[in-house]
């Protein structure tokens, strides 16, 4: 009897060692998110975060979808939650910001924003912080000897004083990729400012062109971008046949001949075949 109590209290302790191993090995075995977030500002229209969730998970690095994570303004020993936002298939979320003034900066200016997630059942939690200072791009195009330019300058709004030594890039709105314009980046004297002359002969449509001036990732900063609008381009001549009856057109559109003869053939061989039907049932009948 003894014996059997002793078996007993040994298959007891034996079950217990297994089931916290096991309950240890399945936290053991989350993955761990990587979050990189970016601030972006765009002049007198949105600001944001961009935010992309990835992790490595056997030994290959995947985009992490559908998890939900939260935003928070950190400030001194103060923790404002802004919000909450979801990654999509690509494992990317985009969270926009009302304006500048929704968050708050910390004594000296700058702007603390945490991201984190509180884990799951496949990945641990994780947090990540950004720090940045607010700043303006004023941007513009000029005309001096008959040639355009676009002048910017980049101030920072936690001093109201200009930034030197800032690299700026002057690009044109495009449908894939933007095109740069003059060197790849430019950079600002000590009044802040860049000035960058326009090649003439850049195609828009009816002659118009969308400028971008943007100070990319920056540690201070984040990305901020201004945008010009300029009737200066050499007006595109739309050569779209969407209206008309072509090869590539869609099944509404096609071809009137394509339409005429196929059907012409088809209803010529059913005439030859009924024909050939009626000629077999006199031959039949006789």
């Amino acid at each position: 009897m003894k014996n059997k109590f002793i078996a007993h209290q040994i298959f007891l302790v034996v079950l217990s060692v297994f089931l916290c191993t096991s309950g240890f090995a399945q936290k053991a075995k989350k993955d761990k998110i990587r979050l990189k977030a970016e601030y972006v500002k765009i002049m007198n229209a949105e600001i944001y975060f961009d935010i992309k969730a990835t992790s490595k998970v056997d030994n290959q690095n995947i985009d992490v979808s559908n998890i939900e994570l939260t935003l928070y303004n950190n400030v001194v020993d103060d923790q404002i939650e802004l919000g909450k936002t979801k990654t999509n298939m690509n494992g990317e979320s985009k969270f926009i910001l009302k304006d500048i003034n929704a968050i708050k900066p910390d004594s000296t200016n700058i702007y603390n924003i945490e991201i984190s997630f509180d884990g799951n059942d496949a990945f641990s939690r994780v947090s990540k912080t950004i720090s940045f200072k607010n700043a303006n791009i004023e941007a513009k195009l000029i005309t001096k000897d008959s040639i355009n330019y676009i002048t910017a300058t980049l101030i920072d709004k936690s001093t109201d004083s200009v930034v030197s030594d800032a690299l700026l890039r002057v690009q044109v709105q495009r449908l894939f990729r933007p095109l740069r314009i003059g060197e790849e980046f430019n950079s600002t004297d000590e009044t802040g400012t860049i000035i960058v002359p326009i090649e003439e002969g850049i195609p828009g449509v009816d002659g118009k062109l969308t400028f971008e001036v943007v100070l990319k990732d920056s540690d201070d900063f984040g990305t901020v971008k201004a945008l010009v609008n300029a009737p200066i381009g050499v007006p595109i001549v739309e050569e779209s046949t969407f209206d008309e009856r072509t090869m590539w057109s869609p099944r509404n559109k096609t071809p009137l001949f394509l339409l005429i003869f196929p059907n012409l053939i088809i209803l010529g061989i059913w005439g030859i075949i009924i024909y050939l039907i009626l000629n077999l049932i006199k031959l039949k009948k006789s």
